[in-house]
């Protein structure tokens, strides 16, 4: 009866479009009240939500992504793709995808590199033939490795509240992420093949392409360091992001000299603001998942799961990607994993399912909810750049989350794709 209450109050606040994460706490303060649990619990939940010591690495990564793009490091790898693939027939298009999995390894986030990148790469791939169209629907596609390429502050969130490794986490992340951007490659390669204005770049030659790789280099050298670190045992997940703002820092200061020591106030306040958000909304996630676990919500979803599913782990993730599918839709990845892990992941493990397999399923999931009507974040974002609407764009997306939702499949039910570096590493 709680759980009825607590889901009926929050899909009437959506309804009445109030903003997720406030309809998240607003509907959980509800049913604590109703079912007599007392609201001192609150900042005792808020405490202990916020206080995790791997989540310190959110305001790190935030902040390091947010240091490179004022670098301006998103400028040197697009000169860099352009030299190196620009000039085949769709050379643009290749160049926002490439530059898209180099900028997620850096910024962690969706919109962030959809932000970053989609205001000098929408143009140029308008320029080159594309509609804009689709040349922002695949910005904003692009945009959504950046929550499976690691670092990811999505496989962070999810690593807390699973208890699976972070470090595995991101090491999985690398091959489902590169499908991702090789589908989007593909797509766009069909997708065009019948296009008449498509105009390559001109062949940048060797001594151009060197160039491009020498500004580049240390940018490039960003990744190299974090996930090194990570992989080699030198330091964590949360100390990599600290050393992500160092670098970074020492980048933008001395080798590109784009940052001034005063523009530090304003990365950090924005930064800050940011932060705030995701952990606003991992607050408000936490006390609706408190009710969910009060109510066994989880333990009669799971029963129910199981005699749906009759024990087979292939209906099962077939189920589970139809939900979270729909959730990713309606909210974001945060809110999502907070509300969902409870519930779907007790019954993946009583199945024999890999605890980092499943996170990556979960991942790619919510990355393609990013990219979905009517809350697909990057859509909005990338719709803000073009000065058009998601309507607008609705055909041209269709073929892309169709090639996205392959590369789910074949994480869903050939695991190994993600568990191959994490068991080859370890």
């Amino acid at each position: 009866m709680v759980s009825g209450i607590l889901f009926a109050c929050f899909a009437v606040l959506l309804i009445l479009n109030v903003p997720i994460a406030v309809s998240l706490g607003i509907s959980s303060i509800i049913a604590m009240l109703y079912d007599g649990i007392q609201l001192s619990q609150i900042p005792v939940m808020a405490f202990t939500a916020s206080s995790k010591f791997s989540l310190l690495a959110i305001p790190f990564f935030v902040l390091g992504g947010n240091i490179m793009e004022k670098a301006g490091i998103s400028e040197k790898l697009i000169e860099l793709a352009k030299a190196c693939v620009g000039h085949t027939r769709n050379g643009v298009a290749i160049v926002c995808v490439v530059v898209a999995c180099f900028f997620a390894a850096i910024s962690g986030s969706g919109p962030a590199t959809v932000a970053a990148l989609g205001i000098i790469l929408i143009p140029a791939m308008v320029k080159a033939g594309y509609p804009v169209t689709y040349a922002t629907a695949l910005m904003s596609a692009a945009g959504a490795i950046g929550v499976i390429i690691p670092p990811s502050v999505t496989f962070v969130v999810y690593g807390c509240v699973s208890g699976a490794s972070i470090g595995k986490m991101f090491m999985a992340g690398v091959v489902p992420g590169l499908l991702m951007g090789a589908a989007l490659i593909i797509c766009t390669i069909v997708v065009s093949r019948n296009n008449p204005n498509l105009k390559p770049t001109p062949k940048a030659s060797g001594a151009e392409r060197w160039r491009a790789f020498k500004d580049a280099f240390w940018g490039l050298l960003m990744p190299v360091i974090i996930l090194g670190g990570i992989y080699g045992g030198i330091f964590t997940p949360t100390e990599a992001a600290a050393v992500s703002c160092v670098y970074g820092l020492f980048v933008g200061v001395f080798i590109y000299r784009r940052i001034k020591l005063q523009q530090m106030k304003e990365l950090i306040v924005n930064s800050g603001s940011q932060t705030g958000v995701v952990m606003y909304v991992i607050i408000a996630a936490t006390m609706f998942a408190y009710v969910i676990t009060v109510d066994n919500l989880a333990v009669r979803a799971s029963d129910a799961m199981m005699a749906i599913t009759g024990g087979n782990v292939y209906l099962f993730l077939l189920i589970t990607n139809i939900i979270l599918l729909i959730a990713g839709m309606v909210m974001d990845a945060v809110s999502a994993l907070y509300i969902l892990i409870p519930i779907l992941w007790p019954i993946a493990q009583r199945m024999g399912y890999d605890i980092t397999a499943f996170g990556i399923v979960m991942c790619v999931n919510l990355a393609i909810g990013l990219i979905t009507p009517p809350v697909g974040v990057n859509l909005f974002t990338g719709a803000s750049i073009s000065k058009i609407t998601i309507r607008d764009m609705f055909k041209d997306v269709l073929p892309i989350i169709l090639s996205l939702l392959v590369v789910l499949l074949l994480v869903t039910y050939i695991p190994q794709i993600s568990l191959f570096l994490p068991n080859l590493l370890s």
